[in-house]
């Protein structure tokens, strides 16, 4: 069973994600913040993590930074609720800053839950192949 990592500030979102993966056959942690994200991630491993990019105490993006530095071979989803002024005025393009910070893909929200399973079996996807392409290099 997958152990998915989410890190989101808000409880709603949150709870909502846990639900609609736990239905999914996942194995779910649910952290409030990038501190208590940090602290779940020290004592377990995670196939998928889902960081929010924008919550308070730790930045989104420093979370994100961080988060890659500690589990670089797990795949993270940032996901952005963002709300951009609009087309006509420049806003920076925050999902594109976070893969350039090591996030695998990224999630506007709101998002539905099939954008949102079909974003992580692409990650669970992709950290199989990873490993499969490891093993064949090794001696």
């Amino acid at each position: 069973m997958p152990r998915i990592l989410v890190v989101d500030d808000d409880p709603m979102v949150g709870a909502t994600i846990e639900v609609l993966l736990q239905r999914q056959g996942f194995d779910v942690t649910l952290a409030d913040g990038g501190e208590m994200g940090l602290a779940a991630l020290e004592t377990q491993t995670y196939d998928v993590m889902l960081v929010d990019i924008f919550m308070p105490h730790m930045r989104g993006f420093e979370s994100i930074r961080i988060f890659h530095e500690r589990a670089p071979a797990t795949p993270l989803i940032a996901m952005s609720g963002y709300a951009f002024a609009s087309s006509a005025s420049p806003s920076p393009d925050f999902l594109r800053m976070a893969l350039e910070l090591g996030a695998s893909r990224c999630l506007r929200k709101p998002f539905t839950p099939d954008a949102l399973l079909t974003t992580i079996r692409e990650c669970l996807a992709g950290a199989g192949e990873s490993a499969q392409k490891d093993k064949k290099e090794a001696p």
